[in-house]
């Protein structure tokens, strides 16, 4: 396991029993005994410069979405000097994950960010958030990116919160997948100044 001698466990304030710290041998069974899955009532008409809370919605018979998370997909990350793996723990119990690398265009990229369902409002993503900001300025980067989806409206509106902007919007990224979804690919960034 690779460790990151000044970055300290992260604790929060407002949830004292949370913290975040460098993957260990058991995120794999964190990850198979985690539902990362949440409900989808709409999807947004995300807009360049336009706050969440004003994008258009067009409403949708509520269904749940999972994006199926497989560990070993981020094998590689965990001793590779540009990407890291950390877990965010609740009371000692493992609730959440962030895996980022630095991505071809300098900007450090979150490639995966879940929080097991019972764990959410309680902080841990923003913790995993501040950890993405601090490994990032570590490494002297000018920014951290991400991706998510216009039926992702909870995570468009805590990237804003922290500081995030709309940089892109994709209507075709899924098409290949689906042809008719109306899911579309949104673009964060955090730059730094």
């Amino acid at each position: 396991m690779r460790t990151f001698p000044s970055l300290h466990p992260v604790i929060n304030p407002q949830h004292p029993g949370l913290a975040v710290r460098v993957a260990d041998q058991g995120f794999a069974t964190y990850i198979w005994g985690s539902d990362f899955s949440f409900d989808v009532k709409a999807y947004a008409q995300a807009q360049l410069d336009t706050a969440v809370a004003q994008w258009p919605l067009q409403a949708v018979t509520s269904y749940r979405k999972c994006y199926g998370i497989d560990p070993e997909e981020f094998a590689s990350f965990r001793d590779a000097p540009d990407s890291a793996i950390f877990m965010a723990f609740l009371d000692d119990q493992p609730v959440g994950h962030l895996v980022i690398s630095t991505n071809w265009n300098g900007f450090a990229h979150v490639d995966e960010l879940a929080v097991h369902a019972p764990a959410r409002r309680h902080g841990v993503a923003k913790a995993l958030l501040g950890v993405a900001q601090f490994w990032s300025q570590k490494k002297g980067l000018p920014g951290v990116m991400l991706e998510t989806q216009n039926n992702n409206l909870g995570a468009c509106r805590l990237y804003e919160q922290c500081g995030y902007v709309l940089g892109g919007i994709d209507h075709l990224r899924y098409r290949g997948i689906d042809p008719h979804t109306q899911e579309v690919a949104l673009f964060w960034y955090r730059l730094f100044s």
